[in-house]
C-alpha cells in the first residue's frame, strides 16, 4: 500500500522548488515540469514521461491515490489545503500538483515523414503556445521547432492551454534561426511564412498552396509577426478575412493545420 509523506511547512525544499518554478514560468530547479490539475496528471501519467512525484492536498488525497493506482516509483506527498492553494498557479486549484519529467524529442523526429512542421517564431503568450500545441496533434503535425525567445512550453499557461499535448507532440525548443533554416533545408520541406493579409498584398492562400509535400509554416510573434530571416527563405501565405488583417496566433496555426490536414486527406 502506498504511503503518503507528510508537508506542512512551506519552507519545505520540494515547495519552495516548485512555488520558484511556477513563478518563473518554466521547469523546477531539479528539471521537473510542474503540472496541476487532475486532467493534467493523467495525461502525464498516459504518457511516456515518467512522474516523479505528485503533491496532493489533505482533501483529495484519496483522489490522488485512485489516479497513481498501483504505479510503482512515484513519490506521493500530501500538505494542508490552505499550503497547496497558497503555491499553485490556478485561482481555483484542484488540490494536485505533479512533478514530471520534461518530454525530450530529436529534429529527426519533428521531421519525420510525411512532415508538417511549425516555425514558431517569437511568440510570447503561453496561452497562444498550448493551444498551438493542441491543435498540432489534432491536425497530425509532426512537430514543433521553437526559436529562441519564444516563451516556454512548460509555463503553466501553456500546459493547461495544451491539455496534455506538449507530453506527446514532437518539439525541440531554443533553436537559433540559422540552425532551424539549416534543417529545413536539409529535410527538403517547403517554407512557409504565415502572415497578415494586408490591404492591398496579393499573397497565396492556404488553399493555393501546396501542402501535402513536406513543409513548415513559421507563425510569427503578437506584436512583429514573422521575423525578417525567416521572412525572407519562405514564402508568404495569408490567410482570407474579412474586416480584420490578421489573426490571433494559435488561430491562425489551427486553420493552416487544418487546410493542410484536408489537402493531405484527399484521395489520391
Amino acid at each position: 500500500m502506498r504511503t503518503a509523506e507528510i508537508i506542512t511547512s512551506a519552507a519545505n525544499p520540494l515547495l519552495k522548488d516548485v512555488r520558484k518554478a511556477l513563478a518563473r514560468g518554466g521547469l523546477t530547479a531539479s528539471g521537473g515540469c510542474v503540472v496541476e490539475t487532475f486532467h493534467l496528471l493523467e495525461e502525464a501519467l498516459g504518457s511516456p514521461c515518467r512522474v516523479r512525484t505528485v503533491i496532493a492536498a489533505e482533501s483529495v488525497l484519496a483522489a490522488a491515490e485512485d489516479h497513481l493506482g498501483i504505479r510503482a516509483g512515484i513519490r506521493l506527498v500530501t500538505v494542508p489545503d490552505k499550503l497547496l492553494n497558497a503555491i499553485a498557479d490556478v485561482a481555483a486549484s484542484q488540490g494536485v500538483v505533479a512533478l514530471v519529467d520534461p518530454p525530450e524529442h530529436t529534429v529527426h523526429q519533428i521531421f519525420r515523414a510525411p512532415s508538417l512542421v511549425l516555425v514558431v517564431d517569437g511568440l510570447q503568450d503561453p496561452g497562444n503556445l498550448g493551444a498551438i500545441l493542441r491543435s498540432a496533434e489534432a491536425f497530425g503535425a509532426t512537430g514543433l521547432l521553437l526559436l529562441k525567445g519564444v516563451v516556454s512550453p512548460f509555463n503553466p499557461k501553456a500546459l493547461r492551454a495544451s491539455a496534455g499535448s506538449v507530453f506527446r507532440v514532437p518539439f525541440v525548443q531554443g533553436m537559433a534561426e540559422t540552425l532551424a533554416l539549416e534543417a529545413l533545408r536539409y529535410n527538403g520541406a517547403d517554407l512557409f511564412a504565415a502572415v497578415p493579409n494586408t490591404h492591398g498584398r496579393l499573397n497565396s492562400s492556404p488553399s493555393d498552396a501546396d501542402l501535402t509535400r513536406p513543409c513548415a509554416i513559421v507563425l510569427g510573434s503578437e506584436g512583429r509577426g514573422v521575423s525578417s530571416v525567416m521572412r525572407s527563405a519562405a514564402r508568404d501565405i495569408s490567410i482570407p478575412t474579412a474586416g480584420v488583417e490578421s489573426l490571433n496566433a494559435a488561430v491562425a496555426a489551427a486553420i493552416l493545420l487544418y487546410e493542410a490536414r484536408r489537402q493531405r486527406s484527399r484521395p489520391s
